[in-house]
């Protein structure tokens, strides 16, 4: 069985195609998202999911999320006494959302297809592969998150045909594809995007203006109060889309603070992250070679797209609203669940055709001659070009600068710029040429980009048949295979948080999330849930703690959303 997993910024899915449908598969908690966090507890166990984000607040140094934006890189995070890599910390998420799955389906699970933003280079896509084979799963391919909100869509409406437009906010990443569905074939007809821009950004513009508001001194903040603003900024943040203004509640010290925010206060403080949608909106359209009236259809992708911002600038633009019919939430992960049904040559899926395209140009570092022995370095010269349907295959022949070179450098970039310098370096290598003091060795260079969007750069010397493959050295971002085995070991000591007990960890990590947020008489009420719950706990009856833990989720939510005022 193939899982579809929705591996997101700041919550996790996964999903399965069966009996001819795709179907979230619910957490030990029975939450379809999975918050992308990680706590190691003080026994060394990971905990995953909504108890780890309440322990943002509480045990901030212990505590992780917000990493896959560090796909890629080098960077270490230290939780708890360890530091990890991004892709350790991805893998304790897929290893928790492979055990979902596993309980849910009764059997083994160990292969997936996973999304990633369109935009994500060849780095980030690498490094996703190797969290998932750290958590014991086999890729079977990568799908670009817009193209897998497409297929849900596509599934949804199998005899329309349609141009789409879809466009994916998530927490960390923006990306845009068109799309056109007809005759059961859906075809990506440009993607663009930018890897940077989510909507944790928006967040952190609503954390400044309530420092300001709130006339608190940034660098004076201990680790936790930062955490605990930006937990209620993300309260008020997702009350907007529901009101024009919105009042939150935070405590600092002894002092109860009530701060107010307004939809078109966030448009005012996050103007400059909204234009930068708008580069991308339209360099989709243009390479698609469209007009904006030719698209038949605006579809939103990502939790971020509820943001009534958001939804004001496609209107906008578009002149129509944009629709929503399935839960932006859930849809990539739906997506992917289709994809895996597709490799899988399910019965209901016989009829659709996927294809897709290579987001960004492809290229390598060159020198040019610009007079009789005089070079200009640095060029970037352009192999696969952006939104080129892939799996593709293009080569070129080059030649070494100079006769009796005994070495050529291969350096890979991705981008739009005409210098290599501007654009982002995914590899380099080099290869051995014969000595030749007679005339320049020719070389031929190869780049195949795969359905998965991983790239495999292949150099031959002509005059001698020998051939090197792309292998990325001081890269950031790369494992490889032994590492991956050596990461794998080491992850397997560090167990996931027993599925039965899940439960109860989240419910003792979001009561003294609430009382860390309250004071006075609010916070004595919530000691006195949590004393309950440990009680019912010590007692081992799993009938008593259930029934205490429902009377205690009933009071709890009401005194949660007490910490939103009107």
């Amino acid at each position: 069985m193939i899982v579809g997993i929705d591996l997101g910024t700041t919550n996790s899915l996964v999903a399965v195609f069966e009996e001819g449908n795709a179907k979230i598969i619910g957490n030990s908690l029975g939450e379809l998202l999975t918050p992308s966090a990680v706590h190691i507890d003080k026994f060394g166990q990971a905990i995953i999911g909504s108890s780890a984000k309440s322990h943002l607040v509480n045990s901030p140094d212990s505590t992780t999320s917000k990493f896959k934006r560090l796909m890629g890189t080098n960077h270490l995070t230290k939780v708890g006494k360890k530091n990890f890599r991004p892709e350790d910390l991805s893998a304790l998420v897929l290893k928790s959302l492979k055990e979902d799955a596993q309980a849910y389906l009764g059997q083994l699970v160990s292969e997936a297809v996973i999304s990633v933003p369109a935009y994500f280079n060849d780095i980030q896509r690498r490094a996703t592969v190797a969290a998932a084979e750290i958590a014991g799963l086999k890729v079977r391919r990568l799908v670009n998150e817009p193209t897998a909100a497409a297929l849900a869509y596509g599934l949804h409406n199998k005899g329309d045909e349609n141009t789409f437009l879809v466009v994916d906010l998530g927490g960390g990443t923006f990306d845009v594809s068109i799309l056109e569905l007809f005759s059961g074939v859906m075809e990506v007809r440009s993607s663009a995007g930018d890897a940077f821009l989510g909507g944790e950004d928006f967040t952190d513009r609503i954390v400044q203006y309530f420092i300001e508001r709130a006339r608190l001194n940034e660098k004076q903040l201990a680790a936790e109060d930062l955490q605990r603003l930006r937990s209620i900024a993300d309260i008020a943040k997702h009350e907007l889309g529901e009101k024009p203004v919105t009042t939150v509640s935070y405590r600092n010290g002894d002092e109860e603070i009530e701060l107010s925010i307004s939809r078109d206060k966030l448009e005012e403080i996050s103007n400059d992250l909204i234009r930068r949608m708008t580069i991308p909106l339209q360099r989709a359209i243009g390479d698609a070679g469209l007009k904006a009236d030719q698209i038949s259809r605006i579809v939103l992708v990502g939790g971020a797209t509820r943001m009534v911002v958001v939804r004001n600038l496609i209107t906008r633009l578009f002149k129509r609203f944009p629709e929503y019919e399935l839960d932006p939430d859930t849809v990539v992960a739906l997506g992917a669940s289709v994809q895996a049904g597709l490799i899988e040559r399910d019965a209901a899926l016989e009829e659709m055709v996927m294809t897709d395209v290579c987001p960004f140009t492809l290229g390598y570092e060159s020198s040019r001659e610009i007079d009789e022995n005089k070079f200009e370095h640095g060029v970037f010269n352009p192999l696969i070009e952006r939104n080129t349907t892939i799996p593709v295959s293009r080569n070129h022949e080059i030649q070494t600068l100079n006769k009796g070179q005994t070495k050529l450098e291969i350096k890979v970039f991705q981008g739009e710029a005409p210098y290599a310098k501007d654009n982002i370096k995914i590899g380099s290598y080099s290869i051995k040429v014969p000595y030749n003091k007679k005339e320049h060795e020719a070389v031929d260079i190869r780049f195949t980009y795969d359905n998965s969007g991983v790239l495999e750069v292949i150099s031959t010397v002509l005059s001698t048949k020998q051939e090197a493959k792309l292998i990325i050295e001081s890269n950031p971002g790369s494992l490889s295979g032994k590492e991956i085995k050596e990461r794998f070991k080491e992850l397997n000591k560090i167990k996931i948080h027993p599925r039965e007990e899940a439960p109860n960890e989240a419910m003792i990590a979001r009561l003294t999330a609430a009382y860390e947020n309250s004071l006075g008489e609010k916070r004595m009420e919530i000691s006195n849930l949590l004393g309950q719950f440990e009680v019912a706990l010590n007692s081992y009856d799993k009938r008593q703690i259930e029934e205490t833990k429902s009377d205690i989720q009933e009071r709890l939510k009401y005194l949660e959303d007490s910490f939103v005022l009107e």
